[in-house]
């Protein structure tokens, strides 16, 4: 089982690549945005697969804490990006 776990654990930091790229390159603040996203959750992936791996629990706490982060950072980005104030 563990050498499946190993195999998507390589494909999510490949992917997690891609969205680097789409992050820097990105034409459009949107993309860039999005890219974030899919980025925190890869992230998250990455985080349960070597929870699993290890059996260390305090792993998943931090994707926890890491995708709350991202949910919000997101929100803020975007009320910034469609002109309002943060306290609206």
């Amino acid at each position: 089982m563990s050498d499946w776990l190993q195999i998507l654990l390589y494909i999510q930091i490949g992917l997690v690549v891609f969205c680097l790229i789409r992050v820097i390159k990105g034409p459009t603040v949107a993309d860039r945005m999005v890219g974030i996203d899919i980025f925190g959750v890869l992230v998250v992936g990455i985080c349960a697969i070597l929870a699993i791996q290890t059996g260390k629990t305090f792993i998943i706490d931090i994707g926890i804490a890491w995708i709350i982060l991202s949910f919000i950072g997101t929100l803020t980005l975007a009320k910034y990006l469609s002109g309002k104030n943060l306290n609206e």
